[in-house]
């Protein structure tokens, strides 16, 4: 079905729809809704997965595991694009390797951008920020576009899904295009 004016409105928000000159329907034009993290369950998780963002920047993968759980049907899709990876693949030596890839994490932080729950299901959408050697690169600022979901088994709060993106700035569409189609995207 091709986008309507509408979805494509909603997709880009009141502000670039008006910079278009376009009218802003009044629904989108009201302030976006609670973010959800008014929630005790929500908020608990936000902190959680702050905690594991700082810990994880610094390479310290023990204190990123201590607050972050995974569970058996976990799925990654990580920053740096490939194919997704399961709880199979990580394993203790895969997990050094990934404590080894991120150095000196400094100033990080979580901004929750929505929330949304039912009993056993909470997804964050958030942007990660840091300052941090990433796989051997000088220090450098890194955002990135997260989706984080979690399950309850129990009376456990599981990490379902982790999807990661490094879009936080925006590309243009031939970037986003070269990407798409594997090349670079300079």
């Amino acid at each position: 079905m091709p986008p309507t004016r509408r979805s494509i409105l909603g997709a880009a928000g009141p502000a670039l729809a008006s910079a278009a000159g376009w009218a802003v329907p009044p629904a989108l034009a009201a302030d976006p809704p609670d973010s959800g993290a008014s929630d005790g369950v929500v908020a608990e998780l936000v902190s959680l997965a702050s905690q594991a963002h700082v810990a994880l920047m610094k390479g310290d993968v023990k204190g990123y595991r201590s607050q972050i759980r995974p569970g058996a049907d976990f799925t990654l899709m990580a920053p740096f694009g490939g194919p997704p990876t399961r709880p199979v693949d990580l394993s203790d030596e895969r997990w050094e390797s990934i404590s080894r890839f991120f150095r000196n994490g400094r100033d990080s932080s979580l901004e929750l951008i929505q929330a949304y729950r039912s009993a056993d299901l909470v997804v964050l959408a958030a942007i990660e920020r840091t300052h941090a050697e990433v796989g051997g690169l000088p220090g450098q600022p890194w955002s990135l576009r997260v989706t984080l979901v979690f399950r309850r088994e129990g009376e456990q709060w599981l990490l379902a899904h982790r999807h990661a993106d490094p879009l936080a700035e925006g590309i243009s569409l031939q970037q986003a295009a070269a990407l798409a189609q594997g090349r670079s995207a300079s």
